[in-house]
């Protein structure tokens, strides 16, 4: 890594029910252990983050968000399109995107990585305006990202578990329209569809096991009717990307997907609420330069 390089560390203090702010001495130890060269920016809120990396990338400085998947999708969308490159520190709950890149989950090995500046380009997604980095979902796994969201007793990936089997005890079938690069168009009535530029949401669920980060497409995985006991047989295989073995999930792909429903849902992306169905949802082409491990993403 060139001595030059320049980076603001901007952490959220309370991300990983406050793991950030309570690892922060170390990690700042690390950093310059590692030589690098950095200042540090306490993140106030999801506004007060975007507005401190935008402000470092023009300054010359390369934005290092120290969160969960929720900050750095953030901040990623918004350095998007601008030749910035972004560094990631996991610090939260899911780390989705970090586990997918290599970025080890271990701070001293995510510093080294960092230090060894290596870069790629990756893709980002935009649904109905909003940026996002990893996956779009609407439907079930939309309304169990809430719940996960609002569940304050609970911590770390136990809290995924723990809302999809809150929302599969009031589940009731919906149907989904979904239309890919305007032109082939299909229905699904059961649980969900997610619009996947990454492969693991939820704290390593693989919900697009063969997604890509700079392929220019997204996998769009649409998960048909079946028995709640069978759903709950196979949600383990979620984690080994094995449910699109399944008969009722179908997987597509496409640059332009657009998705309505017979009823009212939110789209949930990197963690955060979105947008609302109907949606529409681009892929931006090598948007966003990410530091990261060199090689094949993580399974």
């Amino acid at each position: 890594m060139s001595d030059d390089r320049r980076h603001a560390l901007i952490v959220n203090p309370s991300s990983g029910g406050g793991r950030g702010g309570k690892s922060l001495p170390r990690v700042e130890e690390a950093m310059r252990a590692s030589g690098i060269v950095f200042r540090t920016v306490i993140s106030r809120d999801l506004e007060h983050g975007i507005s401190q990396a935008l402000e470092a990338s023009a300054g010359g400085e390369i934005p290092v968000v120290m969160s969960g998947d929720g900050l750095v999708g953030q901040i990623g969308g918004a350095l998007a399109g601008r030749g910035a490159t972004m560094g990631i520190l996991p610090g939260g709950r899911g780390n989705d995107l970090a586990r997918v890149l290599g970025i080890p989950s271990e701070l001293d090995g995510a510093i080294a990585a960092l230090a060894d500046g290596a870069e790629r380009e990756i893709d980002v997604g935009e649904v109905n305006g909003r940026r996002f980095l990893g996956i779009a979902s609407m439907g079930f796994d939309s309304v169990a990202n809430r719940v996960a969201n609002e569940t304050r007793l609970i911590r770390g990936g136990l809290v995924y578990a723990y809302a999809a089997l809150r929302t599969l005890a009031g589940w009731k079938p919906a149907t989904f329209t979904v239309t890919l690069d305007d032109t082939d168009t299909f229905q699904v009535t059961g649980y969900a569809v997610a619009v996947a530029n990454s492969r693991a949401f939820g704290g390593g669920m693989y919900i697009a096991p063969d997604a890509s980060l700079d392929d220019g497409r997204f996998d769009v995985v649409a998960s048909g009717a079946v028995g709640k006991l069978r759903f709950l047989a196979n949600l383990p295989k979620v984690f080994k990307g094995t449910h699109v073995d399944e008969d009722e999930v179908t997987v597509r792909r496409a640059s332009t997907v657009e998705v309505v429903a017979d009823r009212p849902f939110e789209v949930y992306a990197d963690g955060e609420h979105l947008s609302d169905l109907p949606a529409r949802l681009r892929v931006l082409e090598r948007a966003l330069r990410v530091i990261a491990p060199p090689g094949a993403e993580r399974r």
